[in-house]
């Protein structure tokens, strides 16, 4: 009851409340009313009248502030005493949780932003994915697979040569020419590292009598014909195979259609002939103006995928001119970056301009010299025709054999020898 009755009181008193300022407000209403029909009644306005209208907006202000103070003092009496009857209930803030919601809700659900200026929730526009993106990835796949199988292909084709095989064949059994065989090495691992090339590989070695310029044709024709057939190696030795100037024209013509019918089998086997040509020296014009058309770059493709190598010794008095007046330079080369690397690099260009007023056909090879092979070298070729003949390999006997050679005057500690290798077979049968 107690708390009807406090209801009940608080109610009449906030009607009486808001029945006071409504008679009120209506009062100053006819108040001001009146006032203005008294000021259009009067004809000219006075200095009583505008205080009068003054004082009245005054006191209307008054009233309204002291009401309003009056409404938020019961207001927060009777919040303090208890909720009005009427009100509707209050309930405690619900809390969120993740117990009601399933993993099916959270996939139905949209994104939605909310644009204020405009009003109202809308999707987020769906972006459109370029199709140039899919072929620039298609491309870049295209062009990998491209290389990797380039670079497979390089190393098979490198790998059929066996060049390591041959490298190793070269260094055992050539001695004193370790710049002449580096230099040949590197001319063919970079023309047999690919199968498409823009003119045939053309290497002439040239160098004194007995410096191992033959012996070096023959491991080269040795490897190659176990590597790309008998058929597709040719070694040509002019003394023996057209030793007549009067046949010059007729071994020139018999020279190119053999190499032609080679060229062709090797085209479709897809292999690389090498062609070995030996005494070029005592080669004649015909011939060699034969191998100018063969070897110019301008030939069909069957004709650039070809190896020609030729030994002379051609320029053999520069090589050593050269090298018996300059041994104390070569003796300093030695002890430092190696000496036959060195000689070769300052005997090329002397040999390639002379070699070039021969014939034009030495324009269109790589010339590597070999040089001198000092008493070492000899005492190195009698140890390998020994062992290979089944004799003891005695110091002293080889040492003995060695010393019958003969040597150019010694300059600059190195003593040379005037015929290399060559009496090396001829003195290990006397024994």
């Amino acid at each position: 009851m107690s708390d009807q009755d406090s209801s009940t009181s608080a109610s009449q008193t906030e009607g009486e409340v808001e029945g006071e300022r409504d008679e009120e407000m209506d009062g100053e209403m006819k108040g001001g009313d009146e006032e203005g029909e008294k000021h259009r009644d009067s004809p000219v306005p006075s200095l009583s009248s505008f205080s009068t209208s003054l004082s009245a907006v005054m006191r209307i202000k008054q009233k309204y502030r002291a009401m309003k103070k009056r409404r938020q003092d019961m207001a927060l009496g009777l919040a303090a005493d208890g909720p009005l009857t009427g009100a509707p209930p209050r309930s405690s803030p619900k809390i969120f949780t993740f117990d009601g919601l399933t993993p099916s809700s959270f996939s139905s659900s949209r994104k939605r932003v909310l644009y204020p200026n405009r009003g109202g929730c809308r999707a987020p526009p769906k972006q459109e994915r370029s199709r140039a993106k899919y072929c620039l990835i298609l491309l870049c796949a295209i062009v990998f697979i491209q290389v990797y199988n380039a670079i497979e292909n390089l190393d098979d084709h490198v790998l059929k040569y066996d060049l390591d095989g041959l490298e190793k064949t070269l260094r055992r059994e050539v001695f004193g020419q370790q710049g002449a065989v580096e230099g040949l090495l590197s001319h063919l691992k970079d023309y047999l590292s690919t199968y498409v090339h823009n003119k045939p590989l053309v290497v002439s070695l040239h160098g004194p009598s007995g410096v191992g310029k033959s012996h070096l044709g023959r491991l080269l024709a040795g490897h190659f014909r176990s590597v790309v057939g008998e058929t597709l190696v040719l070694q040509y030795y002019v003394l023996h195979h057209c030793p007549q100037e009067a046949d010059a024209l007729r071994c020139a013509r018999d020279l190119a259609t053999l190499i032609s019918q080679m060229v062709e089998r090797a085209e479709e086997e897809e292999k690389i002939p090498l062609f070995i040509f030996d005494e070029v020296e005592h080669m004649h014009g015909e011939i060699l103006d034969a191998l100018l058309q063969l070897v110019a770059s301008k030939q069909s493709n069957e004709y650039l995928n070809a190896i020609y190598l030729f030994l002379s010794n051609l320029g053999h008095t520069h090589i050593t001119k050269h090298m018996l007046q300059n041994s104390s330079s070569i003796s300093m080369a030695s002890a430092s970056s190696g000496r036959h690397s060195h000689l070769v690099k300052e005997l090329t260009p002397i040999l390639r301009r002379t070699l070039e007023k021969l014939h034009p056909l030495w324009t269109e090879a790589d010339v590597l010299p070999l040089g001198l092979l000092e008493k070492g070298h000899v005492m190195e070729c009698f140890l390998d025709e020994m062992t290979r003949e089944g004799f003891y390999p005695d110091h002293t006997n080889i040492e003995r054999l060695a010393g019958e050679i003969e040597y150019y005057p010694e300059a600059g500690g190195h003593q040379y020898s005037q015929t290399g290798c060559k009496q090396v077979v001829a003195k290990v049968n006397l024994l």
